[in-house]
């Protein structure tokens, strides 16, 4: 890594960065999908369930008595918060992913033009 211009070593550090924030995004995208998978599931359980069924949310560290209706409206509220977030971490994923190939791609093309010989 000596041989190579301190341009290509700064893109090289810049090139593990986004690989770091990627595989961030990827992560956090990895667990809202489960959250949802986890509320959707949820929501199929209390869909069987008559309505005076007794039914309790969680409400920070407390449990507290609700009704089916509001436990299915704060479910089907959390399932859409939940997408929206993954919708938008799929954006920043897209936009991650071209900037790593396009840095990668210079990077590339700096190394092999280095190695080549020069035009005399």
């Amino acid at each position: 890594m000596n041989n190579l211009s301190p341009k290509v070593q700064n893109q090289l550090g810049m090139l593990q960065q986004i690989q770091q924030q990627l595989q961030t995004i990827l992560s956090q995208k990895a667990q809202y999908e489960m959250a949802v998978r986890e509320a959707k599931r949820a929501q199929e359980e209390i869909s069987d369930a008559a309505e005076d069924s007794v039914m309790f949310m969680s409400v920070g560290t407390v449990m507290m008595q609700k009704k089916k209706e509001v436990v299915n409206t704060k479910l089907t509220e959390k399932v859409e918060t939940l997408e929206l977030r993954i919708r938008s971490l799929e954006k920043q994923e897209k936009m991650m992913q071209g900037k790593f190939e396009q840095l990668q791609a210079q990077i590339k093309a700096a190394i092999e033009g280095k190695g080549a010989p020069a035009a005399t």
